[in-house]
C-alpha cells in the first residue's frame, strides 16, 4: 500500500484489511479497533476516502444503528449492499 493517505487514514486501512470475509463492524468498533475509541466520526471519513476499495474492505463498516452508513466506491451504496450479500452478509 503506497502512502497515499494521512497517518490516521493508513491505520483505519490497515485495520480493515483484518475484517474477514462475510463479516462486518461499526465505525465505533474499528475506533475502539485501532485504539482511538472516540474517532467513530473519524474512522467513517477515512473509509470515505479510501481509494483502494474494494480490495481494503471499507464495506464491511457500518454504522452503530445497523444501517449501512456510506460508501465511497464506484456503485455508491448499492454496490456496498451488493458486495456485502456476495459475502453472504445478512443485511
Amino acid at each position: 500500500m503506497s502512502r497515499k493517505g494521512t497517518k490516521f487514514q493508513l491505520k483505519v486501512w490497515k485495520y480493515l484489511k483484518t475484517i474477514p470475509k462475510g463479516k462486518v463492524k461499526t465505525y465505533k468498533q474499528v475506533a475502539i479497533g485501532i485504539k482511538s475509541p472516540k474517532s467513530a466520526r473519524a474512522v467513517a471519513n477515512a473509509c470515505a476516502k479510501n481509494p483502494y476499495a474494494p480490495k481494503i474492505p471499507c464495506h464491511r463498516v457500518i454504522r452503530s444503528d445497523g444501517y449501512l452508513g456510506g460508501y465511497s466506491g464506484k456503485g455508491g451504496i448499492k454496490q456496498k449492499l451488493k458486495l456485502l450479500r456476495s459475502e453472504k452478509v445478512v443485511i
